[in-house]
This record gives C-alpha cells, sequence and structure tokens, in this order.
C-alpha cells in the first residue's frame, strides 16, 4: 500500500539540481515579446496628463498600452471587479500600474516603462487605521458583527476583567520564483502558462478580457516556486497583460516581476490591530470576551471579506468561548492591495485569543498552559477510538480488493445534514459543534515529551540570577477549520486514463507548488489500483482537461484531488474487476489488487496483463472523478452554521533567549506535535510542519513590512525586508505527528496540514514575551513582528 509511505517529492531530484521547469523557463517561440508595467509614483491622485513618447521611442520597443488603447474593459480582481488592468484616470496605491510596455527583452521593456512623464494631481492618501476610519473608508456599509450570549453583561458580571490591544503586521510572501506568466495566441483562441495556484481564475480573467469563451483559453501550470496565497489571485494582472498583447501583436508575450517590483505591486498579508476586552474568574476561566479587528485592505476589495471573516472564524482558536461577540472593521486605505497568505486570516484570529490567554495568565500569575487547559473545548465524547501517538500503529487501511465504496477509508459523498448547528454547549461563537477536539490529550503528550514543567522551572532560576540575558518558554495549540468558506469552491474534478501498458496518467485540479500535492495524489491513485506509485504520471495542471477547479488554497489540496482522483480511480478499477470476474465465473468482490498484481478466480495475473485483456475486450480503461465536501451550511452575514468539515488540530512549545541590553533574541528550541490524522506521506507532512512554523515565526518576529508617509514601501528588497534564514531556525527542532483518524471520512482519513502548522509559530512569539516579561512585574504587551526594536522596548515596559 503506498498511502502512508514517506516517499520522496515526485520532483525532489529535479529540484536539487536545477532542471525542475517554472514558467520563464519555458522555451519561449521566435519573435516572443517581454513586457513589463509603468508604475505610479504617488499613492493617491488623478492622473492629468501621461506623455509616453519616450517610452515608445526607447530601444527594443515594440508596443505600449494604455487603458484607452484596449478593446475592452479587462479587470483583474478575484471578487468585486475594481482592479482594473490599466489605471483609468484614478490612481489608488504606489506601484499601480498605468501602461504597458512589449519590448523585444526583459531588460529592455523595464527600462522603457520607467521613462514615462507622468502629472499627477495628488491627494492625501488614506495609510492609517486612523484616518481609515475618520473618512469612513471601508468596503462594507459598516463594522461585520457576530454575537454568541450576552458579551457585555457577562464581563461587566465577572470577578476580574482586562482590556488591551494588539497590533501584528503583514507578511510578504515572497516565494522564490517571482511573479510569471507567457500567453501564446493560436488560432482557436489562448494558450497561457501561468505561475498561478487558481487556473481556472486566469482562465476567466484572460477570457473576459479577450472576449473570447472560457473553452477558447487554455491554461496550464506545471509548477510553482512557491504561492503561500499569494498566486492565488495576484497573478491575474501578468496573465491577463500577456493574453490582450498577444492578440494584438500576433506574438507570444511572456512577462516576470524582478523582485523589487513583486514587492512593491503585489498584495501581502492583512495586517491586524485587535483590540480586547474579557471577563474572567480567578481560576482564568473565560466568562465573557468582547473582540474588535480592523484590518487594512488595501485599494481593491481582492479577498478581504473572506480573509476577515475567517480571521472572525479563529477568533476562539481552541477555546470554548460563550458568550463573545467579535466586531470586524475592512478598512480601504491607499496600499497594495491586501491578499490571501498562508492561514487566510485565521493566523491573525488566533493570535488575538492566545495575546488574551497569556496576559490573563500574568495577571493571576498562573502557568499559561494551565490557563489554556482550562478554557479548552470539551473533548467529543463521541469519538469511539482512541487517539493514537506517532509510534502506535494505525488502523488497517481499506483492503485493495475492496469495492464497495460505502466500506473505503474516503467515500465519494457523505450524506449531508440540514439541521441548524446547535447552540451553547460545546460550540463555536458561529454555532457550530465540535465533535472532534483531541487537545486535551495533545497537549498531555506534547508537555511531557518536551519536559516543558522542568524547563520552565530552570528557566525561572536562569532568569532569577542572570540579569541581562532573559530566556522564555511558551506553548500555543491551534484548531484550525478545513473548507472554503465559500462553499461552492469546495469541490475538485479530476481525470485519469490507463493505458494498455499497464501505466496511469492522471491529472486533477491542483496545483504544485512544492508542498508535494502532486506525489500524495499518486499515492492514493497507485493505492486504488494495488501498483506503485512509480507507475503513475501526474502532468501539468490544464484547464482543458479538468474544468472548473478551485484554487489550491484553504488547506483543502489533498483532500479534494485526493478524493477525485479516488473516484477516477475507482471507476476503472470497478470496471477492470467486474470484466474479470465475469471470465472467471466469481463475484467482481474477489477480485483483488495488490503487489502490482490482480488475483481473481485463483490466478494471479500482473498489472499489465489484466489492463491488456481489459483493453483488448473494449473496456473503457478512463475515468473522470469528481467530489464535493459534503456536510457545509454557512451563512456569513449571520455569522451561523457549519462553514467547516472538521478541524486539524496541533501544538508547540518553544523556548527563546532575549539580550536585555540590544532586544536581540534567538529560538533555541522547538517541540510540535501535529495532528496529521492518517499521514498520506509523514515526509512531506514532517516538511510542511517544519516549513510552517519557520513561516510563522518569521512572520512574527523579524518579516516587518514598512511604508512611509507617502505610501511607498520601504521594505521591498531583500536587503530590507528580512525573512527567517536557515541559521534562525531552532538548533534542537522535535516534530512528531499525532495520528488519530479523522472522524471526517477524508481522503484516507488523513487531515489537511498546509496551514494549521504555520500558527504553531505563535509559541515563539509568546516565548519572547515571556523572556520580556522576567524583566519586571509589568506585562510587556509586545506587538508583532517582535523585532529586536519591540522586544526591547518590552523588556523596558516589564520593568514598570
Amino acid at each position: 500500500m503506498s498511502v502512508g509511505k514517506p516517499l520522496p517529492h515526485d520532483s525532489a531530484v529535479l529540484h536539487v539540481t536545477g532542471q525542475a521547469r517554472y514558467i520563464d523557463d519555458i522555451p519561449a517561440p521566435a519573435h516572443a515579446l517581454h513586457l513589463a508595467f509603468g508604475l505610479s509614483r504617488i499613492a493617491r491622485g488623478r492622473i492629468v496628463s501621461m506623455n509616453l513618447d519616450r517610452v515608445r521611442a526607447a530601444p527594443g520597443v515594440v508596443a505600449v498600452l494604455t487603458a484607452e488603447d484596449l478593446d475592452r474593459p479587462a479587470d483583474c480582481s478575484p471578487s468585486a471587479h475594481d482592479e482594473p488592468l490599466l489605471s483609468d484616470g484614478r490612481v489608488h496605491y504606489l506601484g499601480q500600474q498605468l501602461f504597458l510596455v512589449a519590448a523585444e527583452s526583459h531588460l529592455a521593456a523595464r527600462k522603457a516603462a520607467r521613462l514615462a512623464e507622468v502629472e499627477y494631481e495628488e491627494e492625501e492618501p488614506i495609510l492609517t487605521v486612523e484616518q481609515a476610519l475618520a473618512a469612513n473608508s471601508r468596503f462594507e456599509d459598516g463594522p461585520r458583527v457576530w454575537t454568541k450570549g450576552d458579551a457585555d453583561g457577562a464581563i461587566a458580571s465577572a470577578p476580574r476583567k482586562l482590556a488591551g490591544r494588539i497590533e501584528m503586521g503583514g507578511q510578504e510572501h515572497f516565494y522564490l520564483e517571482g511573479m510569471a506568466a507567457m500567453a501564446q495566441p493560436q488560432e482557436d483562441g489562448m494558450t497561457v502558462h501561468s505561475s498561478t495556484q487558481h487556473p481556472t481564475e486566469i482562465q476567466h480573467k484572460v477570457a473576459d478580457a479577450l472576449g473570447l469563451p472560457m473553452s477558447a483559453v487554455k491554461v496550464e501550470c506545471r509548477r510553482m516556486g512557491g504561492g503561500f496565497g499569494g498566486k492565488e489571485s495576484q497573478g491575474n494582472a501578468l496573465a491577463v497583460a500577456c493574453a490582450i498583447m498577444a492578440q494584438k501583436t500576433g506574438r507570444a508575450c511572456r512577462m516576470r516581476y524582478d523582485r523589487d517590483d513583486d514587492m512593491t505591486i503585489t498584495g501581502k498579508r492583512h495586517d491586524f490591530r485587535v483590540d480586547y476586552e474579557v471577563g474572567f474568574d480567578d481560576a482564568g476561566r473565560v466568562l465573557g470576551i468582547d473582540f474588535t479587528h480592523y484590518t487594512r485592505c488595501g485599494w481593491s476589495l481582492d479577498l478581504s471579506l473572506p480573509v476577515a471573516d475567517r480571521a472572525m472564524l479563529h477568533s476562539d482558536n481552541a477555546y470554548l468561548l460563550d458568550p463573545v461577540r467579535i466586531t470586524s472593521h475592512r478598512l480601504k486605505t491607499n496600499h497594495q492591495s491586501a491578499t490571501a497568505y498562508r492561514g487566510f486570516g485565521g493566523p491573525q484570529g488566533v493570535l488575538g485569543i492566545e495575546r488574551v490567554m497569556d496576559q490573563v495568565a500574568h495577571e493571576l500569575g498562573l502557568d499559561p498552559v494551565e490557563v489554556r487547559r482550562r478554557n479548552y473545548y470539551r473533548a467529543a465524547a463521541e469519538l469511539n477510538e482512541r487517539p493514537q501517538h506517532h509510534d502506535d500503529p494505525a488502523p488497517a487501511l481499506p483492503k485493495d480488493g475492496d469495492t464497495d465504496l460505502a466500506s473505503r477509508g474516503a467515500q465519494a459523498q457523505l450524506p449531508t445534514s440540514e439541521a441548524e448547528p446547535e447552540q451553547g454547549g460545546n460550540t463555536t461563537p458561529y454555532g457550530m459543534e465540535v465533535t472532534d477536539f483531541i487537545l486535551h490529550e495533545m497537549t498531555e503528550r506534547l508537555l511531557e515529551t518536551s519536559d516543558y514543567t522542568a524547563r520552565r522551572e530552570a528557566i525561572a532560576q536562569w532568569n532569577a540570577e542572570n540579569p541581562v540575558i532573559k530566556r522564555g518558554i511558551a506553548f500555543s495549540p491551534v484548531k484550525f477549520g478545513i473548507s472554503f468558506t465559500l462553499t461552492h469552491l469546495n469541490q475538485a474534478g479530476a481525470l485519469v486514463h490507463v493505458y494498455q501498458d499497464g501505466s496511469i496518467h492522471l491529472n486533477h485540479g491542483g496545483t504544485e507548488m512544492g508542498q508535494g500535492l502532486f506525489r500524495k495524489v499518486a499515492q492514493v491513485a497507485a493505492a486504488r489500483f494495488g501498483v506503485s506509485p512509480e507507475r503513475v504520471r501526474i502532468t501539468a495542471t490544464d484547464t482543458h482537461k479538468v474544468p472548473n477547479t478551485s484554487a489550491t488554497a484553504a488547506s483543502s489540496g489533498s483532500d479534494l484531488n485526493g478524493m477525485a482522483a479516488q473516484n477516477a480511480c475507482d471507476t476503472i478499477r470497478g470496471r477492470i474487476a467486474e470484466f474479470l470476474a465475469g471470465l472467471h465465473q466469481c463475484s467482481a468482490t474477489e477480485v483483488r489488487f495488490a503487489d502490482d498484481q490482480v488475483h481473481v478466480g485463483g490466478e494471479t495475473l500482473s498489472f499489465e496483463q489484466a489492463v491488456k485483456l481489459a483493453y483488448e475486450a473494449r473496456v473503457s480503461l478512463s475515468s473522470t472523478g469528481f467530489y464535493k465536501t459534503p456536510d457545509l451550511k454557512w451563512d456569513r452575514i449571520k455569522g451561523q452554521g457549519r462553514p467547516f468539515f472538521y478541524f486539524a488540530h496541533g501544538c508547540a512549545v518553544t523556548e527563546v533567549a532575549i539580550d536585555t541590553l540590544t532586544g536581540e533574541n534567538r529560538i533555541l528550541r522547538t517541540d510540535i506535535l501535529h495532528d496529521a490524522g492518517h499521514s498520506l506521506n509523514p515526509a512531506l507532512d514532517r516538511g510542511q510542519i517544519e516549513g510552517g512554523y519557520v513561516q510563522g515565526a518569521g512572520w512574527l518576529t523579524t518579516e516587518e513590512l514598512v511604508w512611509d508617509d507617502h505610501g511607498a514601501l520601504r521594505t521591498h528588497a531583500p536587503s530590507t525586508y528580512k525573512i527567517p534564514a536557515c541559521s534562525d531556525r531552532p538548533d534542537l527542532f522535535h516534530v512528531d505527528l499525532w495520528d488519530a483518524p479523522n472522524p471526517a471520512q477524508t481522503i484516507y482519513r488523513s487531515k489537511a496540514v498546509g496551514e494549521p502548522p504555520f500558527m504553531l509559530g505563535i509559541s515563539a512569539f509568546l516565548a519572547l514575551s515571556h523572556a520580556a516579561s522576567a524583566c519586571g512585574p509589568s506585562y510587556p504587551n509586545l506587538d508583532a513582528p517582535a523585532t529586536a526594536e519591540r522586544v526591547l522596548a518590552a523588556a523596558k515596559r516589564a520593568k514598570g
């Protein structure tokens, strides 16, 4: 059985040898053009005049387009049609695209784009939360408010209460492969190669801009050099620009952003301010809580509404909050349009409640872990199986010969419940009952394996004896909801061919961005046919092979595409089984696929022989597959329903050290226990957990986005924006998988592992706060990112 094995990434050898081909590596046809945007140099205002004579006369320039030169409106927005490809005369942020240059080389296009003479009528930009609130500059008529119970009354009557604020910055995606696209005109449409997490979105936008049906536009993506959400919608502009210029010139067109341009033009993670007021008792139990979120969304809507929604949805994290009120302000500002980023708003919501738990513990003089455990959701009584540790034997997977869909490790479709979610009890602030909570057991296990109690005591002793270098340790959990909150996106398709020589070709709607999705889906296909994964070839994601795909996002890649691929494989396997059973006068259930062989009627055939016999008997060996996530029901306006199919869990303990004279700090050790269900591939999942943690810690420590008063991003290059390096990882880094079967019937009862580990980086931030608190009696009120300057200031605040 290939599922569950720690097989290497399907492109591992290509990656390490430099042979992996990305969009800009694809050889272009002769006479291909290179494109570049001319960018605005102010954050807000009106274009009075734009003289492009010098641009058109520059060496190598073939064509220059402005909005007036387009045959039809070209919109790049994934949501509200408020992102014109080129400015319509208004400027909304510094770096907005004003015109498009096509030249014979990449360098010629970039040089020419800087020769424009643009006169502006400049206006005062809206840059801060305060400015946006004063101007009532927002994307909804008012704040979105979700309530559960009487939060005000509960807080007022609580024996203890406190109020506070935490500010957290945004984050640059910093994918290693920058944005890139190439369009090639065809006699019957357009072919687009795009570094994108959402090929169907690119297809839709290009077709709309060219005035073509979607069927005339083919979008292909073999792999990306990282995405992290940044290529979910932000690649639209490049693809649309290439397609329009290709249509006008009849020549292939390609475009890539240099790193400075990429960071200047594209959106980031949403920064948040979270205000909170909480009432609690002497044991640290939260009796009532009120959150207010303020987020700067940038100049256009993009995906800000669902991002802000998910932040609200994760304001509880692992804690039963009742009563609670959550208010969210989605503010329109003159910045790059903030966009999807790993966790999609969830990390911001989780950090808010983790700050509350930390401050409550400090106020009471209690161990923060105990405060957290006292507020956890109750463990699900209906879980009949004992959660297993990573070293326990896993339950048996479905038998290879089992052709009954209902008894497999994952079902093609489960019944949908239309019942309203139960209020009260073990329910979230949005009314979803939590039935699969396993953090009680996970926490106990991690505290034991990380030796948390003894280390915390040792750190207290160290801090008492050392006035300059202070150490800190912190624990943080995560409960992360898995599904797109836009319900119709929870679907996937696949296309599987079995060839007469026994080789298997598979396409699905997911995209490969380094996370190992293709390998996992290939393992699923191999398991369904009982063959080795080497037989399965997955080629580029292609909108002409699998239509109407959803973005590879929301940690749903394996869940959705694995199930769709399984559905297609099982259809073909069922046909082969029925055929062979007829030959041997037995039941199809007696046909068993295993070890590259097919066992039937006392005879053993090689997989190739069985396939060849079926082919010669004219049995169809090709099938599509489809899956839609069941049991989802969500009303985002009311803030009620079941937006998630299940929750993934994890917890981390991190130890740090800080220099109280400079604020310099180090992560010394990290211990992680993460819930991957029955992992499809433990090696890939561990890699995702390690990478997610480091990226999360980077967001909260070194990665600082700084805009000046004119709206210019000053940290727009590796020289000024600090992502974690290898030397920033913990010297001691322990990751274990918690192997509890997913109560929801997902693909082989695995769980999503893309986004949830990101939030385990919060433990590093909390550990820095703990270290700073050793400097004095006051709570340090550390904000994120916890740069050396902020750590130093927090240590001084702790002194009082």
